[in-house]
């Protein structure tokens, strides 16, 4: 197996990722978190949200997973939002055109579906299932289509991206922060697209889960006020020249920004953000890096867009987060189909005087003409140059008819007036997370499979490992067995070695063996721990190693056991996973102990007393 089947084959047989209906034969594109995953994934967002909401103030909103379809025509995804699709002519299973071709040529995505298939018939590529030959490609539009109501209802779609409801939400939320730029609004919860051929479990789904910030900036000004956090942070960069020499480089963010490697301060500030965020709930930072799109790749309205990805055993580098610099593209976009005015209205440190060309509709004559139309005909109007105002006969359109409108209904002039401010259509950072990607690589970058001696089960009231001659009435005497006499075989070690911080369980209690004495404190520590807010687990099932493999295995820092000591001296062992060494420390004041290691990075050599293993 490969390390992708031994994450997933884990992660099925210990509770974090099952196939969706698997009752019924299962869908591919969908996954169930289960009860170890669900808690690691809201551990991630809950930090992200520590990221975002506390530490930079971009407050959190949650909108409607269904929109309605206007809005998607205004965000271009009704238009434009599909993926090359390609059927076999014989057994009728689909494919991405542009990834049966990447292959033999380069940039396969930069392709329209007529090039793909022209370069498939070239090229005589195949189905990968049967052989057989194909159709040609065509535009398969990826979102899920939906109707909103009874009977033939509304169009509508499920959104294949959080971010829309923050545009859409654009004029409350500028209200909210009293018109101040920069400031910002978060999302996290569920997107669809209905993925051609998903293939690569959780790192392609067609119900998935994100966690969008749009920032929304003054386009005058793009330094970030608090840039000198992250100033001097060291990134691993694959630029748009890297990418053509074929190798990263490390750069300070600052030296990025000012050799023009990264647009702007706002845009290395977020990238950097994004690095502390992946590397603190326990990605590699060796095997991190940020990978500019190239200039056919850009979207046309992006000045600069940087992928954080993330290097994966089996697919290579795989991209996590976008970070990207929208410019005021979805607003205006917004803005046009809703024929609303989205802007932040500045006001100037002091009025300036601004000579300005002003066009004056006279709706005293219009409105007679047009009726109903007269208002939309004085809008276009105001649209219009002093050339093309300047003719005797104006044309303008309105709702799609071009309408004629004589000279003397409008008047129009340069003025100079007295201005305390001006309206100004904010520029969008966007830093966009796939959490169930991230999840897959928290997965991988934690798991260790590593060969280890067997461990001698520890008997009656010892837990330092040493096998001990049974006695005559079923218990355990004094004299340890030989060492050569002892087993030494040995045997497989899997460890997931996730940040205390994200682990789905912090803690495990376990009573040395099943007896009552030993159960009754182990009992009380598990309520003093979860009083204090920590994830435990109790488990008494099983010998003691097996106890503490079972937990390596899902990832449990720490372990602490109640063993016969206790009794005499109110300590118990505390186990860190990741050194399997020992400390004895109290039972008064563990609560707090343990959550200092967990949450405020204390060392662990500094508590308690050392075990001698």
């Amino acid at each position: 197996m490969d390390k992708y089947e031994q994450v997933i084959e884990l992660a099925k047989r210990r509770g974090f990722l099952w196939n969706s209906f698997e009752l019924y034969g299962g869908s591919r594109g969908f996954y169930d978190y289960g009860p170890l995953g669900s808690t690691l994934k809201r551990r991630i967002e809950q930090i992200w949200r520590e990221f975002y909401v506390i530490q930079e103030g971009h407050m959190e909103i949650e909108c409607p997973t269904i929109g309605i379809e206007d809005v998607f025509v205004a965000s271009g995804h009704v238009g434009g939002f599909s993926d090359p699709l390609c059927e076999c002519k014989k057994c009728g299973e689909a494919f991405r055109a542009d990834h049966l071709v990447e292959n033999v040529m380069d940039a396969a995505g930069t392709l329209n579906a007529e090039q793909l298939t022209q370069v498939i018939k070239e090229k005589g590529i195949t189905c990968p299932e049967c052989g057989g030959e194909f159709n040609d490609a065509y535009e398969f539009n990826l979102m899920f289509k939906t109707t909103i109501g009874p009977g033939t209802g509304r169009q509508g779609y499920l959104r294949p991206e959080t971010a829309q409801g923050m545009f859409v939400d654009f004029q409350r939320l500028s209200r909210f922060y009293r018109e101040k730029l920069p400031f910002g609004a978060v999302q996290i919860g569920k997107s669809y697209r209905n993925e051609i051929a998903p293939r690569q479990g959780v790192i392609r789904l067609r119900e998935f889960t994100q966690a969008e910030c749009e920032i929304f900036t003054d386009p005058r000004d793009k330094s970030h006020p608090n840039f000198e956090r992250f100033a001097d942070k060291e990134l691993t960069l694959y630029s748009q020249e890297g990418q053509e020499k074929g190798e990263s480089v490390r750069m300070t963010v600052r030296e990025a920004v000012e050799k023009g490697v990264i647009a702007h301060e706002f845009l290395g500030y977020n990238l950097a953000l994004t690095n502390e965020f992946l590397t603190k709930i326990g990605i590699d930072p060796a095997r991190l890096r940020f990978r500019q799109h190239l200039k056919d790749e850009m979207a046309h309205y992006a000045i600069d867009c940087w992928d954080a990805e993330i290097e994966m055993d089996r697919f290579g580098w795989v991209e996590t987060v976008g970070i990207a610099d929208r410019t005021d593209y979805d607003l205006n976009a917004h803005a046009k189909v809703s024929k609303t005015e989205l802007y932040v209205y500045v006001e100037y440190d002091e009025p300036k005087m601004v000579t300005r060309f002003t066009v004056k509709p006279n709706m005293g004559k219009l409105g007679p003409i047009f009726k109903g139309k007269a208002k939309a005909v004085s809008e276009a109007l105001k649209q219009l140059s002093e050339a093309e105002l300047n003719q005797t006969e104006i044309k303008v359109t309105v709702d799609g008819e071009e309408v004629t409108v004589s000279s003397d209904m409008v008047e129009f002039a340069e003025e100079t007036v007295k201005v305390s401010g001006e309206a100004v259509v904010p520029h969008v950072i966007e830093p966009s997370y796939g959490i169930d990607r991230i999840f897959y690589g928290v997965m991988e970058h934690a798991f260790e499979e590593a060969h280890i001696l067997a461990m001698n089960e520890p008997v009656d009231g010892n837990i330092d490992g040493t096998a001990y001659y049974p006695t005559e009435d079923g218990n355990y005497g004094k004299t340890p067995i030989p060492a050569d006499e002892q087993p030494s075989e040995y045997e497989t070690r899997v460890v997931m070695h996730f940040s205390s911080r994200v682990a789905p369980v912090q803690v495990a209690v376990l009573p040395l063996l099943t007896r009552e004495q030993l159960i009754d404190p182990a009992k009380k520590i598990e309520e003093k721990l979860r009083e204090k807010g920590l994830l435990v687990t109790y488990d008494d099932s099983g010998t003691i190693g097996r106890r503490y493999r079972r937990n390596d295995e899902i990832g449990t820092p720490f372990a602490v056991t109640v063993d016969y000591e206790t009794l005499q001296n109110d300590t118990v062992t505390v186990r860190r996973r990741d050194l399997m060494d020992q400390r004895r420390y109290p039972i008064e004041g563990i609560e707090n102990m343990l959550y200092d290691l967990i949450y405020r990075d204390k060392p662990f050599e500094s508590m308690g007393e050392p075990v001698k293993q």
